[in-house]
């Protein structure tokens, strides 16, 4: 099999289970937190720092993204899959689609970048990027491929003048569609719950540490 045929093999079957990223995600930022606490310091007994509220500012900003993708967007578009696979009933090119091919994976990316700065170590933060963008990278392969297949000429020409996942803003064009509020609370409600469910999530198991047979540090 030629590597790009695998990547995309590789990409539909990730495609499918890419909801749970963040399951690998947590635990290993909660045992990067704890094992980079200050001496005879448990998590829960930390205060709010810098570096937590720009961590929060940027799980937020990510989330906006993805609110302003979805918010946008058509039915049956923007990432949706079903048992048999993809679905697209249309190329979205307008919006934030006029400046990056893959909006939703980049608002992810920074969903979960807020997570990993949470811990307060560059080199998880580094591995983070790096493992998600060998993650995605398969993912979108697969996207396009499907998109391509079915669309042929029209997402050649769209895709060809615009970013794969970092935007240009110089190519903005308004929306085609008005916002839908109604659609985003549907569809994204549960990005805002993964967002503080993750601060929930390190806090509790920070709390744990002090009963940890280790003890202390």
């Amino acid at each position: 099999m030629a590597l790009k045929n695998e990547m995309v093999a590789q990409g539909n079957f990730l495609f499918r289970y890419r909801s749970y990223f963040p399951i690998l995600l947590l635990p290993v930022a909660f045992l990067v937190i704890w094992a980079t606490l200050p001496e005879k310091q448990h998590f829960y007994t930390r205060s709010i720092d810098t570096i937590e509220i720009l961590a929060i500012l940027i799980c937020l900003f990510g989330l906006l993204i993805r609110i302003m993708t979805v918010g946008y967007t058509p039915k049956n578009t923007s990432g949706r899959n079903t048992e048999e696979g993809q679905v697209a009933d249309s190329v979205n090119t307008s919006g934030i689609y006029s400046m990056v091919r893959h909006p939703l994976y980049l608002g992810n990316y920074f969903m979960w970048l807020g997570i990993a700065i949470f811990t307060g170590s560059i080199w998880f933060v580094v591995a983070f990027t790096l493992m998600y963008w060998l993650y995605y990278e398969r993912i979108m392969m697969a996207e396009e491929e499907f998109l391509l297949n079915k669309f042929g000429k029209i997402y050649e020409s769209w895709a060809s003048l615009t970013p794969a996942f970092i935007p240009d803003l110089g190519k903005w064009n308004r929306p085609a569609l008005s916002f839908s509020w109604r659609k985003v609370l549907k569809k994204e409600k549960n990005g805002l719950f993964a967002i503080f469910f993750s601060d929930f999530y390190t806090s509790m198991l920070g709390t744990m540490v002090k009963d940890w047979p280790m003890g202390y540090k």
